[in-house]
């Protein structure tokens, strides 16, 4: 095996300090926003989580038409390692966005535009699994896989511009929201420091695990190659 990259330890490092700052900033730097009380420090994370996830998910499709382009194996390892990574974190923004709901809300989950289009979205990357772990043929999987994940990809635009394509009561937390949405806030100068903070960390975040995801699946990749030599 090979062994972990320096560049690799050192944004290892680099993210575990980050995340501990930002632990620092929204337990205790942040001010306590009036109307919500400490419930509102969840949106830190949340908003964070869905940021990478979408990111994710991005650079799984670049990954897929550059699988298309090239058919170099190793772009649909990357292209599996953005949707894996893409779906941890749009898993967090739901759970997260759940937590918030029930004081603010009263309920775990509505049926609002932005509640519904997140799920679908991850249902559809849900079923991107799915459909890898239907095909043997590694190069049939992989060209199903990265035009699926092309096509899946709609999902993410249509569930950010939700908010603002549909009347709902989820707050759109930059730029004007719908006015009947429930728990818009302002955010003061501190608040927006964290908020930019968390962004930049789930992203050294996402990046970190994402290296670590490609690195295990070159390896996996290896292993089928070989055992497919073995049985030929």
């Amino acid at each position: 095996m090979q062994s972990k990259p320096v560049a690799l330890k050192v944004l290892d490092g680099v993210t575990v300090s980050l995340m501990a700052v930002s632990v620092y900033l929204v337990l205790v730097f942040a001010p306590m926003e009036a109307v919500m009380g400490n419930v509102q420090r969840v949106f830190y994370y949340h908003v964070a989580a869905g940021w990478v996830g979408m990111i994710g998910f991005l650079f799984a499709v670049f990954a897929a038409v550059m699988y298309l382009w090239k058919g170099d194996r190793k772009w649909d390892v990357m292209e599996l390692a953005g949707i894996e990574v893409g779906l941890i974190f749009s898993f967090i923004n739901i759970v997260t966005g759940s937590i918030w709901a029930r004081p603010i809300w009263n309920t775990w989950w509505t049926w609002d535009p932005r509640l519904v289009t997140a799920t679908i979205m991850e249902l559809v990357y849900i079923a991107y699994l799915m459909l890898r772990q239907g095909i043997d043929d590694p190069e049939r999987r992989a060209r199903f896989g990265a035009i699926y994940a092309i096509v899946g990809f709609l999902s993410v635009p249509l569930s950010f511009f939700s908010i603002r394509i549909w009347r709902t009561i989820h707050p759109v937390v930059i730029g004007s929201g719908d006015a009947g949405a429930e728990g818009s806030f302002d955010m003061t100068a501190d608040m927006r420091t964290v908020f930019f903070f968390c962004l930049i960390t789930f992203t050294f975040l996402a990046v970190d695990l994402l290296w670590h995801r490609v690195r295990l699946g070159f390896l996996a990749d290896k292993v089928e190659q070989l055992k497919m030599q073995l049985s030929s």
